[in-house]
């Protein structure tokens, strides 16, 4: 602390006070000169400092009376003004905690912003991560020793950074317990309205600038204006594109595209974190950002957190590339900036970066901003309007400046765009599941052994749509033998499936006490005539003798049976009868088949028939039998796979609708 001077008269002291504003603005016309020596004026500004301090010191404690005290502080708050505001240099003045707490005009503009946005906040959140450290130590050793320092800093300009050297002086002031900080920012090395020294922008930054800039690249501000919305137009486009070009919704692919849009066009990092599939967000019904069932953040903790990191995007080099694969294992946690998004449901924009937590720890204690060097984040909710199902969070290194509310609106909106495609994609999902389940449940879980034969089934699931399929088989015991049934119900869907379940499990009934596969059919006919749609059907009754099987059809509106010989020889049985649950006099088509040893009976739906090719032409019967004929000699196994393969090829993987298909050998006797 320095001693305290002897007062001056106030004579004396208005005399300082005019001396030191004349010679303030000739510093302030100096600096404006051409080609100026900015280290001298900035040298000279802080003498003029000390001694407006030492000015300040003169006026005592004790104010001789009410209004020689209202004199001093009007006196007071002159000097400041004048000695600090209208400083021709960058001047901060910072608490012994590094906080700003004044700047004047040419350090508002030296960051490209208000002097109300910056008051208050860590002078180190606008300094670029590197330099960060070395302007902490240095602020600590002058409030120690009292000694001026310089250091370099590359502040996070608006535009870009802007790299300066900055002095760092002791000062007291009057009424405070500690020791202050005066920053002054000397020559800068890459002065504001220089683009040739800042890297090229990002498409976020194309319109961004200062009426300086602007005028050098010989650009008006309105077409700055248009060229922001058009660059944002075309993000919006592009993600609507990347989003939606898929033939089905698929998550994974729509978050990775969406992460890599945002890192080449917004920003250099871009995190996705999602909720499990089921696991509700905050909702409508819990305002607030109160969790579902009232669960607390720290209390689904518990339990598993809240969001999952699902991907994170950011520069091509090996580094970062690195760095990603170890940030894809930090899930948002209490007090990070992603999970207070998506529990609040609240985007929010931090251009300047202080709390070096703000996106969590890595599990080697290094803060994620540390360690990717983010000094601007942005956070938004993915919300399809009903509820929160994770978080877009983006974050940058200040080379193309900090991030802005535009940004924040247009990640908003991609945003929602991405929540609308992950609900689509999660509800397509769960019906896929839900088909796939209910279509296990229409199909035996294995096939019976029959002594004498073996049986074969292939079930092909369409490709298209996500809905259960009309087609269904079965293998079972009849009153005289073994049954063989093949349908196919018109349409899909849960309706669809409970007239499958009634066809199929009507004919294993019936069989029981009926012979014929035609009166089988019959029956099921009468079952289905109250149902809104029909069935197809084949159905083969087998009737076991040495060395042979007598097999009895019965067709109702279906592709015919085909029976392969051991020669290679093939034949299609007869066609006939109607769809069943279509008319009370129902008749079917029948026929019976002798089939010897190495023959091969097959059944399959119209899906095999109909299955097309590029130029919509289908499969057809034809390629049926030879892809049969050509595989005569395989197992029933063999066979049905050989025609799997065929179809496949045929159709390049786009099945249309379901194919099933169900076949029977006979076997040499076994020997036991």
């Amino acid at each position: 602390m320095h001693d305290q001077p002897d007062q001056l008269e106030p004579e004396s002291l208005m005399r300082e006070i005019t001396d030191l504003e004349g010679r303030i603005g000739e510093l302030r016309q100096a600096a404006g000169v051409p080609e100026p020596d900015l280290r001298a004026t900035l040298d000279a500004a802080l003498v003029e400092l000390e001694l407006a301090l030492t000015v300040l010191r003169t006026m005592g404690a004790e104010p001789p009376g009410e209004q020689g005290w209202s004199a001093a502080a009007e006196t007071e708050r002159r000097v400041l003004r004048t000695a600090f505001q209208d400083a021709p240099v960058p001047l901060f003045l910072l608490d012994r905690h590094t906080g700003v707490r004044r700047l004047n005009r040419q350090a508002a503009a030296l960051l490209g912003t208000s002097s109300g946005y910056v008051s208050g906040k860590q002078f180190t959140a606008f300094c670029d991560m590197a330099t960060r450290a070395a302007v902490r130590s240095q602020l600590a050793a002058v409030i120690r020793t009292g000694r001026r320092r310089s250091v370099q800093v590359r502040f996070l300009g608006r535009e870009r950074p802007v790299d300066a050297v900055v002095t760092l002086a002791r000062v007291w002031i009057r009424g405070e317990p500690d020791p202050m900080v005066v920053v002054a920012a000397g020559p800068t090395t890459t002065p504001i309205g220089d683009v040739s020294a800042a890297k090229p922008p990002k498409g976020r930054q194309v319109s961004t600038g200062s009426a300086h800039a602007r005028a050098e690249r010989g650009a008006a501000p309105d077409d700055e204006a248009v060229a922001t919305i058009v660059h944002r137009m075309d993000v919006l486009a592009t993600a609507s594109e990347l989003l939606l070009d898929e033939p089905v919704f698929n998550e994974t692919v729509a978050i990775r595209r969406c992460a890599r849009l945002l890192a080449a066009e917004l920003a250099d990092w871009a995190f996705i974190d999602l909720t499990a599939p089921g696991n509700g967000g905050p909702g409508p019904s819990s305002p607030g950002g109160a969790h579902a069932a009232g669960t607390s953040p720290r209390a689904a903790s518990r339990t598993g957190p809240l969001l999952r990191r699902q991907v994170v995007m950011g520069p091509d080099d090996e580094f970062s590339v690195e760095a990603a694969r170890t940030l894809e294992e930090v899930d948002p946690v209490d007090g990070t900036l992603p999970l207070t998004v998506f529990v609040t449901r609240q985007s929010t924009l931090r251009p300047h970066v202080e709390d070096l937590d703000v996106l969590g720890v890595c599990r080697d204690g290094q803060p994620v901003c540390t360690k990717i060097g983010v000094t601007s984040v942005l956070s938004v909710p993915i919300e399809d309007g009903d509820r929160a199902i994770g978080t877009i969070t983006l974050a940058a290194s200040g080379e193309y400046g900090p991030f802005d509310l535009m940004d924040l609106g247009l990640v908003q909106r991609l945003g929602r765009y991405l929540a609308l495609v992950i609900r689509a994609s999660r509800l397509y999902r769960r019906r896929a599941e839900v088909a796939e389940t209910l279509q296990a449940g229409l199909l035996p879980k294995s096939l019976p052994s029959i002594p004498g034969v073996s049986v074969a089934a292939k079930y092909l699931t369409a490709t298209h749509g996500s809905e259960v399929g009309g087609d269904f088989y079965d293998v079972f015991r009849t009153v005289n033998g073994w049954g063989l049934i093949l349908g196919d119900v018109c349409g899909k869907g849960e309706d669809a499936a409970a007239v499958t379940a009634t066809a199929r499990h009507c004919a294993r009934l019936a069989s029981r006490w009926k012979s014929g596969p035609g009166d089988v059919l019959g029956m099921v006919n009468e079952a289905l005539l109250d149902e809104d749609r029909f069935v197809t059907a084949v159905m083969a009754g087998l009737t076991l003798e040495t060395e042979r099987v007598v097999v009895s059809l019965g067709t109702a509106g279906h592709p015919p049976a085909i029976v392969v010989r051991a020669d290679g020889v093939i034949r299609s049985a007869s066609r006939g009868g109607v769809p069943l649950g279509l008319f009370d006099d129902f008749e079917p088509g029948l026929d019976v088949i002798e089939l010897s040893v190495g023959d091969t009976l097959i059944l399959h739906s119209d899906g095999v028939l109909e299955a097309c090719d590029m130029m919509r032409q289908e499969f057809g019967q034809e390629r049926l039998l030879e892809a049969l004929a050509a595989h005569a000699g395989d197992t029933p196994q063999g066979m049905l796979t050989a025609v799997e393969q065929a179809l496949v090829e045929y159709c390049d993987g786009d099945l249309r609708d379901d194919v099933s298909m169900l076949a029977m050998r006979v076997e040499p006797p076994s020997l036991d």
